[in-house]
């Protein structure tokens, strides 16, 4: 168990620092420490552990209404959440939450994929 926290911790922190540098928009200010990173991907591991559940099970009719798309939509909030807690990170506008989103979600599916072997 501990060693799945470790590394969903470091898998969020490389997929933010990857979506830092490839989406527009989307900044991650430290650059000297890899610190800030490990303390944002621990924060959005319980922003995802703790909230996204209840905002899913609070809007279920919605995501069954859309088809699963309105997941999106929570994805995006979670991760301006995570934006509002760390100063150094930076998102200046939806469609760079949007594609930062699309980004870490890749990165956390393919190294997931690979983890569990």
């Amino acid at each position: 168990m501990f060693k799945n926290l470790i590394i969903r911790i470091l898998t969020n922190s490389i997929a933010i620092y990857i979506a830092a540098k490839v989406v527009t928009g989307f900044s991650f200010a430290s650059e000297d420490s890899f610190m800030p990173l490990l303390t944002a991907g621990f924060i959005f591991g319980l922003i995802n552990f703790f909230i996204k559940p209840i905002l899913k099970i609070i809007s279920a009719p919605i995501i069954l209404f859309t088809l699963g798309l309105f997941t999106i939509i929570i994805n995006i909030a979670m991760l301006l959440l995570l934006d509002y807690f760390i100063v150094e990170m930076a998102i200046e506008s939806l469609s760079a939450a949007f594609w930062g989103m699309i980004v870490i979600s890749a990165v956390n599916i393919f190294i997931g994929a690979f983890s569990k072997k």
